[in-house]
């Protein structure tokens, strides 16, 4: 887990086909490397590797074929600058939002526009993603959390301050280029249960805690906690109490206890 925060400017050394559609790539960064082993995990423009081998400043990690088509990784050069970031520790700041590494989309860069202090950039956005995206929400371009200042069918735009420009490498990014999209992963998880509780394949809702008031029609009223009271909401429906000592309080309707 990352958090969108990039951490150093590193610079690919070399990649190497290793068959079967997999790459191994080698990737300068002296901060990040600096404590790193082999099994942690750096982001690289936005995209989760796992570190194979460290020496010197540099690591190398292997790129599945899946990756390379999913991402922007598979048109890196050596010599071509990109976005790194260590795995967030659980004492850390989170800075930008909770961010995977695992890349959902390629966008591109439609537009940019200077002003004084900052500069807008739109991006084209997939279609398909363009349900996760909200105005002032959440989003990962290349690696970097960022702030959604607006958002259209297939577009989006955001704004990048100094820091962001001068520090990663959407301050050089020209129209065009691609650049790998990280939706933000607790809509997707809201989504996928929505979409299972309207199907009603989901999961059965929560159990209510002690003392709470049942609104269902002629259906049997159950108080599970130690002491609470009993309410029947529905009209007819029998009561029956689980918790000890706790009081029973008639339903309107006149029905049976």
């Amino acid at each position: 887990m990352f958090t969108g925060i990039v951490e150093e400017l590193g610079e690919v050394v070399r990649i190497a086909d290793t068959g079967g559609d997999s790459a191994l790539v080698a990737i300068r960064g002296p901060l990040v490397t600096s404590d790193a082993r082999h099994g942690d995990s750096i982001a690289v423009n936005g995209v989760c590797l796992t570190v194979v081998e460290v020496d010197g400043g540099v690591f190398t990690a292997d790129v599945m074929g899946e990756t390379l088509r999913r991402s922007a990784l598979g048109g890196l050069r050596p010599g071509d600058p990109v976005n790194l970031e260590r795995a967030a520790a659980l004492n850390s700041r989170l800075g930008g939002h909770l961010v995977q590494g695992h890349v959902d989309g390629v966008g591109e860069v439609l537009s940019r526009e200077p002003a004084a202090q900052w500069e807008t950039l739109r991006f084209r956005l997939p279609t398909t993603l363009a349900r996760y995206v909200v105005e002032k929400g959440s989003i990962t371009v290349d690696g970097v959390s960022l702030t959604v200042a607006a958002v259209g069918d297939d577009w989006f735009t955001v704004g990048l301050i100094p820091t962001t420009l001068g520090l990663t490498t959407l301050g050089a990014r020209g129209v065009g280029a691609p650049v790998n999209l990280e939706v933000d992963v607790l809509a997707k998880y809201v989504e996928r249960l929505l979409d299972a509780r309207l199907a009603g394949g989901g999961p059965p809702p929560p159990a209510a805690p002690h003392g709470l008031v049942a609104e269902n029609a002629g259906g049997p009223v159950v108080a599970g906690g130690a002491g609470g009271p009993v309410v029947a909401g529905g009209a007819g429906g029998p009561v029956v109490a689980g918790g000890a000592g706790g009081p029973v309080v008639p339903p309107v309707g006149g029905g049976a206890r």
